[in-house]
């Protein structure tokens, strides 16, 4: 098939050479000496001879997207940012486990893709994966007419990462009489757009609204938080982390769970972290219970740390102003309850 045949088919390979051209000099700014090959390669090369000098590495990986936050940057003509939202709910999702991101592969499909959209979304994911000293190592743009409806878009990534065996968290040692600390969220992250947009798609998204500080479309845009350097900051302080959970799908109730031994609860108490207005207003407009928006949402609440209760004082020392004490662990079946649930 000629390449005009397959333009007439709804695939563009002189788009593709353009995406490529314009997306180099991002990806490449994120390799580091030991990238053997990368970009324009069939696969990237990493040389791992550096895990030769820890006892037992433990590779890590994870994959993930923004979801439908695509919907919201389309409606504002805006795509900066949501290449730091991938990157870093990727790095966040390997932090928990105590590791450290090494690369990333990137992919961007669509039923057909315009090469300013796609070089924006590139040059976010790389400024994010520098920024956190991940190696922007390859990735894939796919144009699939048929698959994807007219200015569709999806985002996704995965990252691989590095931790010794001794130094993976799995919540194994948590006990009741533990603390829960709470690194508060910027918003909704990556979660919970397709309620959220259904909510407030009948308001105008670029108006100020008082009560947020902000427009709709800001707060909605707010890039997904970063928590590599605070928790680095708190191990740097002799903070014993005893567990980490990022409160990403399923909200508050369905991740942190996920770190909790047998014989286990979290109690948390609502008014002890700030909650971004923006979900106030989400659970307003849909008409929803706050039982509700804490499964869907992160509700104000990031990434929550347990510690033991001997370590509360330095964390909060190590971090003030930005780390809040959210409540304990108790005795329960795996389960989180919510102190001022209907405040």
């Amino acid at each position: 098939m000629s390449a005009k045949a397959y333009a007439q088919a709804g695939v563009h390979l002189d788009v593709a050479r353009e995406i490529l051209a314009r997306i180099a000099p991002a990806v490449r700014s994120t390799y580091r000496p030991e990238v053997i090959a990368g970009l324009g390669a069939f696969a990237g090369l990493l040389e791992a001879r550096h895990l030769q000098a820890m006892e037992a590495p433990v590779l890590v990986a994870t994959t993930d997207g923004v979801g439908t936050k695509v919907l919201v940057a389309a409606r504002l003509r805006r795509w900066d940012t949501l290449g730091y939202d991938l990157v870093h709910h990727c790095v966040n999702d390997l932090l928990v486990h105590g590791a450290e991101p090494l690369f990333m592969l990137d992919y961007i499909g669509g039923e057909r893709l315009d090469p300013d959209v796609v070089t924006a979304v590139v040059a976010g994911v790389a400024a994010a994966c520098r920024s956190v000293g991940c190696v922007l190592l390859g990735g894939e743009t796919a144009e699939m007419p048929g698959v994807y409806r007219p200015g569709a878009l999806e985002v996704v990534g995965t990252m691989v990462g590095i931790v010794e065996r001794q130094g993976v968290l799995d919540g194994r040692s948590i006990r009741p009489g533990d603390r829960i600390l709470a690194l508060p969220s910027s918003g909704l992250h990556t979660n919970g757009y397709s309620l959220a947009r259904k909510a407030l798609n009948d308001l105008d998204w670029e108006a100020i609204v008082p009560d947020l500080g902000t427009s709709i479309g800001e707060a909605l845009l707010a890039p997904h938080r970063c928590y590599v350097e605070p928790i680095r900051r708190l191990r740097a302080a002799g903070v014993p982390i005893k567990g980490l959970a990022h409160i990403t799908g399923g909200g508050v109730f369905e991740n942190l769970p996920r770190i909790l031994p047998e014989g286990t609860a979290a109690v948390l108490r609502r008014g002890t972290w700030p909650e971004p207005p923006i979900f106030a207003l989400i659970q307003e407009r849909a008409g929803v219970d706050p039982e509700e928006m804490f499964h869907v949402f992160n509700m104000g609440l990031g990434m929550l740390i347990v510690v033991p209760p001997e370590a509360v004082a330095v964390a909060l020392a190590a971090l003030p102003g930005e780390l809040y004490a959210v409540g304990e662990v108790a005795t329960g079946a795996r389960e989180v309850r919510i102190e001022g649930m209907r405040q």
